[in-house]
């Protein structure tokens, strides 16, 4: 049995909502990859075009489209010419969100509102356009997304972000419970650190991650993809409602990890 048997993505279609960069652009690739006909949106019409013309380039089929995911109508626009030129979607991707740095007490409203316009509205808007598709086509179907470990914990100086993340995580468990009776699966992919192409890390900060994280490096942006994409294969058919952490072990770590020793002696106790 092929990778692509296996995965149960030949022939489907799927669309990747924030296609054309980073995980996403990776995500799309590997979806074409495992025989998917792709569907690339992106807010930037030049980067979707890119990721759909190397799919193509590679043999397979996709279709290059623009849309900002915050926005209603043009999301729904964009799915319906993503059916029109491929069918009706079976599988959804989206990578889509921003970090909004900044202490809360310096926080404005317009800050806080982009932090959950920008990860929290861009998720729900597309996942349930593309549900409602599902639900009129009759049809089961998988949606991704990316969240945080910052949904997880305090997210000092990013507030925002970290409120937004723990709503998707939330969201995420919600739309698996209602939407599982028409045999659409929800999850979502948990990144800690990754090194994306937005951003850049200087060798300090990558010396830094060596001691934060038990695999000693941020992620890559394809290792995310390849979450996402097993999230919504067959590989994956009985999971849902889940927040699949791709950290590196960051959130495995002992919290007081580094400052035991002294701890131990601290208390009279010999450390092993």
């Amino acid at each position: 049995m092929s990778s692509t048997d296996m995965l149960g993505l030949a022939g489907k279609v799927g669309i990747v909502w924030g296609g054309g960069f980073g995980m996403g652009e990776r995500s799309a690739l590997r979806l074409a990859e495992a025989g998917a006909q792709v569907a690339v949106v992106d807010l930037i019409p030049e980067r979707a075009g890119k990721i759909a013309g190397e799919i193509e380039a590679r043999g397979g089929r996709a279709v290059a489209l623009a849309a900002d995911v915050t926005d209603e109508p043009g999301v729904e626009q964009a799915l319906a010419a993503a059916e029109a030129a491929l069918g009706p979607v079976d599988v959804m991707i989206t990578v889509v969100g921003l970090g909004v740095w900044g202490q809360l007490l310096d926080f404005t409203l317009e800050q806080w509102n982009d932090a959950h316009r920008l990860n929290l509205t861009s998720f729900f808007i597309p996942a349930r356009a593309v549900a409602r598709s599902l639900v009129k086509h009759g049809k089961p179907g998988a949606i991704a997304c990316v969240s945080s470990v910052s949904g997880l914990t305090a997210a000092p100086n990013h507030g925002g972000y970290g409120a937004a993340k723990a709503g998707m995580i939330n969201l995420v468990r919600t739309m698996a419970n209602e939407w599982g009776q028409y045999g659409i699966r929800v999850n979502a992919a948990m990144p800690g650190a990754a090194a994306t192409p937005r951003l850049a890390m200087t060798a300090e900060g990558l010396e830094r991650f060596r001691d934060m994280l038990p695999l000693g490096r941020p992620a890559d942006p394809d290792e995310l993809a390849k979450a996402l994409v097993f999230l919504v294969s067959d590989m994956a058919s009985y999971i849902t409602g889940d927040n699949l952490r791709v950290d590196g072990g960051w959130t495995s770590r002992f919290l007081m990890q580094g400052g035991i020793g002294s701890m131990s002696h601290a208390a009279g106790v010999k450390a092993k």
